[in-house]
């Protein structure tokens, strides 16, 4: 790889990391042809672009880039593949299901909304972060409950009041 090309692809990944609020970082290492095309097209059906980078490529992305990326350079050792998503546990779900046949990919760490997680252990808490839609649902069922409690209340106070006024009227 001659130094230009080398420039262009630290240029495109830092574009690509400036790009993406979500970013994970894994170790596919060791899995077959097989294995590695069914990972590809669940990535590609879960909406996740997958990538192998070059780890010191990365590392000087990473430096170019505005985002602060904390101890993720760090992780850089041994095959390091890129994981892009739109939804912040997207991957962690996919590298978590995906484990269940296989004992790979591991996860190095993630990028999430400014968030840092290092290390494989995290995967789990990661799994159950919220996406922006869920969140935004949660809110919102949270803001019409006391509505409801308002207006249930409503009714039924509306219910026994006409029960008591026709039981004096029938008096």
């Amino acid at each position: 790889m001659t130094r230009q090309e080398k420039a262009n692809v630290i240029e495109d990944l830092t574009a690509q990391l400036a790009e993406n609020a979500t970013i994970y970082l894994a170790d596919i290492s060791g899995l077959d042809a097989s294995t590695t095309s069914a990972l590809r097209r669940a990535c590609f059906k879960a909406n996740i672009k997958l990538s192998v980078v070059k780890n010191t490529l990365l590392a000087k992305a990473m430096e170019a880039s505005e985002k602060e990326f904390g101890e993720l350079p760090e992780v850089l050792k041994g095959n390091t593949s890129l994981m892009f998503s739109e939804t912040g546990n997207a991957p962690a779900k996919l590298i978590k299901n995906f484990r269940k046949k296989s004992d790979k990919p591991l996860l190095k760490g993630a990028f999430v909304e400014e968030a840092i997680f290092i290390g494989d252990d995290k995967l789990e808490s990661l799994v159950n972060i919220k996406s922006k839609e869920e969140v935004i649902g949660d809110i919102i069922a949270l803001l019409q409950s006391p509505a409801k409690n308002v207006i249930s209340g409503l009714k039924s106070g509306g219910g026994k009041l006409a029960g008591i006024l026709k039981t004096l009227s029938e008096k």
